[in-house]
């Protein structure tokens, strides 16, 4: 076994100051896999190296940094570096953009930090779409870059994922992309083992084995748009919407399906939903006649909200006069005499 010189045993014993200050020097050098004599000599490069390590005598005393030391950032471990990139991306969207502030100050620290942290780092930026975070569930930060990194090499990957309360299943996937929706992370890819294209929760992925198949993403790979799209269809309802106007002039979430024309004045919306009501409240807003073709559950749905709109619409005479006509009718109703026998 390679011996570890004493210049990498002093970085190793400030990065365990740096992590655990106060810690004595009998832990030190257990750490350090030496003794306490030795812990001290590595104290002393440091200190003659310029570090300010402070130190407390007595049975509760022990190492510390001095109040004021820049730590330089190769001390980032990789979990700790990818951990702040992908809080950065989530919390900020353009913390990509390196002529942003939270931008730049990214930028800086990828610079300094070493080779096999940078890369993993690097890629989550360059290849992860950041949106406004949401509560949502936060993945591993490693296993995200081994996703990314598989991502950029065009790598197939063996991994476990956890299909929500459910059992772990195995799948080998070529991961396209990965991005950030409503505060989730996901793993847009090909499964090999379902045979189609699958979004997958990062936070469900539990392990990543690197296999030696390469691949190729789609031509013109639109990650956002094929993972809204991916939302938009699969649920209960299918539906099928014609808009009375060009394609270029209708504006609609994305997550509501997809927009084709039909001819140069009609626009065709296809999608899914879970949720007539919830589908129609967003139909609702668009500023073009449309037809609903399917489903009919939609249609009622429609109805259900026009009916209240013109119930809210209405004036409030109109409303006091239908209550008070409502009344009268009931109050006749009740002291109507009983006809004679």
């Amino acid at each position: 076994m390679d011996e570890v010189s004493p210049t990498a045993k002093a970085l190793l014993a400030l990065e365990l100051i740096q992590d655990c200050p106060g810690i004595s020097g009998e832990r030190l050098g257990d750490r350090l896999g030496v003794s306490d004599r030795a812990a001290r000599r590595y104290v002393g490069i440091l200190r003659e190296a310029g570090i300010p390590v402070e130190s407390t005598p007595g049975r509760y005393g022990g190492y510390r940094l001095g109040r004021g030391f820049r730590l330089p950032p190769l001390m980032f471990s990789t979990a700790e570096a990818l951990g702040l990139m992908m809080a950065a991306l989530e919390g900020h969207p353009r913390a990509s953009d390196p002529t942003d502030p939270a931008g730049s100050a990214l930028s800086k620290i990828i610079r300094v930090l070493p080779k096999p942290v940078a890369e993993p780092a690097e890629s989550i930026r360059r290849l992860v779409t950041p949106r406004q975070a949401a509560e949502g569930t936060y993945p591993d930060p490693e296993t995200t870059a081994a996703l990314v990194q598989a991502c950029t090499a065009g790598r197939r990957l063996r991994i476990g994922y956890r299909r929500g309360d459910r059992d772990t299943i195995t799948m080998d996937v070529d991961p396209w992309a990965v991005s950030v929706r409503h505060g989730l992370w996901y793993l847009l890819c090909w499964s090999h083992t379902k045979d189609a294209q699958r979004v997958l929760r990062v936070d469900r992925v539990t392990t990543t084995e690197t296999l030696p198949d390469t691949f190729t993403p789609p031509d013109n790979l639109d990650p956002v748009t094929a993972i809204q799209d991916h939302f938009a269809q699969g649920w209960k309802f299918p539906v099928e919407v014609v808009i009375d106007a060009p394609v270029a002039e209708v504006v609609l979430a994305r997550n509501l399906g997809r927009l084709e024309p039909i001819d140069e004045t009609h626009t065709r919306l296809t999608g899914s939903t879970d949720e007539p009501e919830w589908y129609a409240y967003r139909l609702a807003s668009l500023e073009q006649p449309f037809t609903v073709v399917t489903p009919p559950e939609l249609r009622e749905a429609l109805n259900a909200l026009g009916n209240r709109l013109l119930a809210a619409a209405a004036t409030p005479r109109s409303k006091a006069g239908a209550a008070t006509r409502a009344r009268a009718t009931s109050t006749a109703g009740r002291g109507r005499a009983p006809a004679p026998g």
